[in-house]
């Protein structure tokens, strides 16, 4: 198990270094000379890189520590740790190592947000893939999540993002921006699903495990979810086993996967893909099913 979870710790570390280089080139190559803001903790420290000079990472750190600090209260810590370290690994590699380096596109406004959306989808995927977040406005939809289960968290964020490019307008002093913005923010949401979100349903997860309350635990603490334990017997082997079941969102998953291999690397796991869930923490029934 040892050598396991050295395996994962050296893949985290890959992607997530790998994902905020990527993330601070679409941001310093063609975000930032494009003068638009596409939502989030990046679009506000932007838009206050505009009007001060600051550089673009730091702000953009320090846009993060309010939602980090709610984050430790009210999220589980591991996750708050893991976002906190995404969050300066990002910011430092795109103040320290992208913009002195490298050159920005100074072109069309229209294909700046469009190769800066999927730039910028690619890097924040491969740090989800990492098990963490760039933080931000998705901070702000786990809390939400929390504090209200059956609300869209996709139609909460879109609100604050909202705001955000509504704001870039008189920032940047142009309604392009505000459009220019959305296009960003469309291509970037649109990079990350085809990446690892997949559609709107989630992953049923089948785990035949000699250690369900641990992954059981794990799962309620880090993952804000809950599980089903059934005992079982093998047919060939005879031996009383154990079955959990759990059902996450296809942004949890990697999270997951990562929780069943870190409890029991002999577990066997079976992954079922939802069109659509219905429940605590999902959708909610509504009138039209």
């Amino acid at each position: 198990m040892g050598t396991i979870i050295k395996r994962g710790m050296v893949r985290d570390v890959a992607l997530l270094l790998a994902g905020a280089v990527v993330y601070g080139i679409g941001t310093h190559c063609f975000v930032t000379p494009a003068d638009i803001a596409p939502g989030g903790a990046m679009g506000i420290a932007l838009m206050i890189s505009h009007l001060t000079g600051l550089p673009v990472g730091i702000l953009t750190l320090l846009t993060n520590i309010p939602p980090l600090i709610l984050a430790w209260f009210y999220l589980s810590r591991r996750f708050t740790v893991r976002t906190a370290v995404a969050c300066a690994v990002c910011s430092l590699i795109l103040d320290m190592a992208i913009a002195p380096v490298f050159p920005v596109y100074v072109g069309d406004r229209l294909l700046s947000s469009l190769y800066g959306g999927i730039v910028i989808g690619v890097g924040m995927a491969l740090v989800f893939l990492a098990g963490s977040t760039t933080g931000g406005t998705d901070i702000v939809g786990y809390l939400m999540q929390k504090k209200y289960p059956h609300v869209s968290i996709g139609r909460a964020l879109l609100i604050i993002d909202g705001v955000i490019l509504f704001a870039s307008i008189f920032v940047f002093g142009n309604v392009d921006a505000g459009l220019f913005g959305l296009i960003c923010l469309y291509a970037q949401t649109k990079v990350i699903d085809a990446i690892i979100y997949g559609n709107d349903g989630g992953s049923q997860v089948t785990v035949v495990t000699g250690q369900p309350q641990l992954i059981a635990q794990r799962v309620i603490e880090e993952l804000d979810r809950t599980a089903t334990i059934i005992p079982s017997k093998g047919a060939y082997s005879g031996k009383d086993t154990t079955i959990l079941l759990c059902t996450v969102r296809k942004s949890e998953f990697s999270r997951l996967k990562r929780i069943i291999s870190e409890c029991d690397g002999d577990a066997f796991v079976m992954v079922t893909e939802s069109s659509q869930v219905f429940g605590l923490g999902f959708k909610d029934f509504g009138p039209d099913i």
